[in-house]
């Protein structure tokens, strides 16, 4: 059974994190995510990747600027069961949010994906404790699933929603309805795994996201290279896995020739990227309750 459906009738808890804690969380996961070096043509300490327009110090720029969209979910959400009323009230703050980001940016794209996936964990998180990632990830998705009949008319000519719909895959919005099914079973999975096996936390969030690239169909993939970067990222990230991760000799190789291939095609894989920070703000969380 999916995540959306497992704690539907649970009850809210009652030891939910302070919203201004969620919101610091948030942020820190976007730095976290954006500092992970070497990664395949995403922006990260060594350069831009395959993004002109973007480069760490803008990243993290647009991270900051996004406390208070994150606060602001957060205390939206905080004492509230999924509706379609909270739904539309955090997809306007959302909107404000994206304005803020664009502003910090002088107009580029660093996080409007994260926006979405992390701000509706943002959200699950002010509804539950924060050790409960199966429940926070459930009110997510059951946010997720309600439309927002105020939504702009671009919301669904968008890159993402073009390519979700040419290719016939979940996308963004397909994964926050599923219940993060890639933070939540190979993010965190292979995060836990790599730091049982003592890697430095740098290669272990490698491997988290490797592991996430080698399984998700990534909108930004396919709207900057098509189905052909996709196989490639995914053939490209299995390998890193199966030469022993970013930890190993064998597996940086393989994450370096990746990178390269990507690099090529001038595509990368944004949504992996995005949930990863997912992923790292989700482990913040329960490391917060342990």
């Amino acid at each position: 059974m999916r995540c959306a459906f497992l704690y539907a009738d649970r009850p809210l808890a009652t030891a939910q994190p302070a919203a201004a804690d969620i919101a610091d969380r948030a942020v820190d996961a976007l730095i976290a995510e954006a500092r992970v070096t070497p990664k395949p043509a995403l922006v990260d300490e060594r350069g831009s990747g395959a993004h002109r327009d973007l480069d760490l110090m803008t990243m993290l720029r647009s991270a900051r600027a996004l406390r208070p969209t994150f606060l602001a979910i957060a205390r939206a959400a905080s004492g509230e069961a999924p509706s379609q009323a909270l739904r539309e009230r955090l997809a306007r703050i959302g909107r404000e949010g994206e304005a803020a980001m664009l502003r910090a940016t002088d107009g580029s794209n660093a996080h409007r994906g994260a926006i979405w996936i992390v701000g509706l964990l943002c959200a699950g998180a002010a509804m539950h404790a924060p050790g409960d990632t199966e429940a926070i990830c459930s009110s997510a998705a059951l946010i997720a699933r309600h439309e927002d009949r105020f939504a702009p008319a671009s919301a669904e000519t968008s890159h993402g929603a073009r390519v979700a719909a040419r290719f016939r895959v979940a996308g963004a919005r397909g994964e926050a309805r599923e219940g993060f099914l890639h933070a939540l079973r190979i993010g965190l999975p292979a995060l836990d795994d790599a730091r049982r096996r003592g890697l430095a936390e740098n290669d272990a969030r490698l491997d988290a996201l490797v592991a996430i690239i080698a399984s998700l169909d990534d909108t930004c993939l396919l709207h900057r290279g098509g189905m052909k970067a996709l196989v490639i990222a995914k053939k490209g990230a299995r390998r890193v896995l199966q030469s022993g991760g970013a930890g190993s000799r064998e597996g940086r190789a393989a994450l370096a020739a990746l990178d390269a291939e990507l690099l090529a095609l001038n595509a990368s894989p944004g949504g992996a990227a995005d949930l990863l920070a997912a992923t790292l703000f989700l482990d913040s969380l329960r490391q917060s309750s342990s």
